[in-house]
């Protein structure tokens, strides 16, 4: 599961040397509907009322999740690392927290609050690759802060999805249905994109990615991660996402040849410490602490 969602950074970095990133996610998103449509029809058409009735926050949440993190991640793609954007783009659950704290009333324990700063320094620290200087002049490297704003982007459709307006849909029908509502807002930019460009995928590399991250980074992605809360239940399969950021960085590394610097080892233990204390079960955060004290203390002696 995890390898299937993390490989959208490595797929997509290769990709955009072919294919725009406009056309790239309107295609990803068409084919996903495409596939999906034979065991999403039903529930469509069963929940055709609801669906329709609240058009408006599909069409917000196919722009925010399938537009900006599609699109805007393929576009930042073009100017980043597929490693500096997995690692950044890690820090979307501590950003759901933050955003349920400001606007829907949620509380936060010292413990989320401490992994919240933790897992925003690791970002920081990765956009500035590690230099006090260029966070004090702002020079930033402009596909980092698209993934930042990427991953807020992430946040604001995960705290929409929590609302109660689709609670009666299935979960494949509105898998569905913002995969259309996706396609449908990147379609007119995709069109201005192969008119201004003249460049439409044709190549068969170009296609092999197209279906990598339709098939690979959207239907099995998600229908794994699915899977895994019917089988084992949603905290255990929370915390397999955890395996997200190795997973991609090594792909990175291995397939796209990425080097890896001072500054990634520092953002990675930042975000990473900072998502397992702000998102983590606690019965787990006081597992892993007693058996480090355990560890630790005959080593005190």
């Amino acid at each position: 599961m995890p390898l299937f969602f993390s490989s959208n950074m490595v797929i997509g970095r290769a990709a955009v040397e072919t294919v725009e990133p406009w056309t790239l996610a309107f295609l990803r998103w068409t084919l996903a509907f495409l596939i999906l449509l034979p065991f999403a029809h039903r529930g469509l058409v069963r929940h055709r009322g609801t669906l329709l009735r609240h058009w408006d926050l599909l069409g917000i949440m196919g722009l925010l999740g399938m537009w900006f993190c599609g699109a805007g991640v393929y576009f930042a793609l073009r100017f980043t690392t597929a490693t500096n954007g997995t690692l950044i783009y890690t820090s979307s659950p501590v950003l759901i927290l933050l955003l349920e704290w400001l606007f829907r009333g949620r509380s936060i324990s010292a413990r989320e609050a401490v992994g919240i700063v933790l897992a925003i320094l690791g970002v920081i620290t990765i956009v500035v690759e590690g230099s006090l200087s260029a966070l004090l002049s702002l020079s930033f490297n402009g596909g980092d802060v698209i993934f930042a704003l990427a991953a807020l982007s992430w946040a604001v459709y995960s705290v929409l999805l929590k609302r109660g307006e689709f609670t009666s849909v299935p979960t494949l029908s509105l898998f569905a249905a913002l995969a259309l509502a996706g396609a449908v807002t990147l379609f007119p930019f995709a069109i201005w994109e192969i008119a201004e460009t003249e460049r439409f995928p044709v190549t068969s590399d170009a296609w092999v990615s197209i279906f990598g991250v339709a098939v690979v980074s959207s239907v099995l992605a998600f229908s794994c991660f699915q899977y895994g809360i019917k089988v084992v239940g949603p905290a255990v399969t929370g915390v397999f996402m955890y395996l997200l950021p190795p997973y991609g960085v090594l792909m990175a590394v291995v397939f796209l040849g990425e080097a890896l610097h001072a500054y990634h080892f520092a953002g990675f233990l930042l975000v990473m410490s900072g998502l397992v204390l702000a998102t983590a079960p606690p019965a787990l955060v006081q597992r892993l602490s007693l058996r480090l004290l355990a560890r630790l203390k005959p080593q005190a002696r």
